[in-house]
């Protein structure tokens, strides 16, 4: 898996756009927090083989809390990280958080 990091509010607006033609997933998260790791490293153990895709976003809520919220507010979902939300034709078509944020929870939206 890899990630393109997500830190301006245009990159924001780029991959709703993107999300028109592809899946578009934003990772939420706290560096802060083990949970969150720990999260982030299932996810990327588990879906090695999407390394090709450019649908996998990361969001630092600490460096970027601005930007954080206007995911919440845009998207119209309570801030939370670790955090998954799946983008799809504009729209979020998905939102888990903490444990619910699983490899096979990518594999029925992917």
């Amino acid at each position: 898996m890899e990630w393109t990091a997500l830190s301006s509010e245009e990159e924001l607006y780029e991959l709703i756009e993107s999300s028109r033609t592809m899946v578009v997933c934003i990772y939420k998260h706290s560096t802060r927090c083990s949970l969150s790791s720990m999260i982030k490293s299932r996810l990327e153990s588990g879906w090695t083989h999407f390394n090709e895709t450019k649908s996998f976003y990361f969001l630092d809520v600490l460096k970027n809390r601005e930007l954080s919220d206007l995911v919440a507010d845009k998207f119209l979902i309570t801030h939370q990280s670790p955090q998954l939300i799946v983008l799809k034709e504009g729209a979020v078509v998905h939102h888990s958080s903490h444990t619910s944020v699983t490899p096979e929870v990518l594999a029925e939206l992917l």
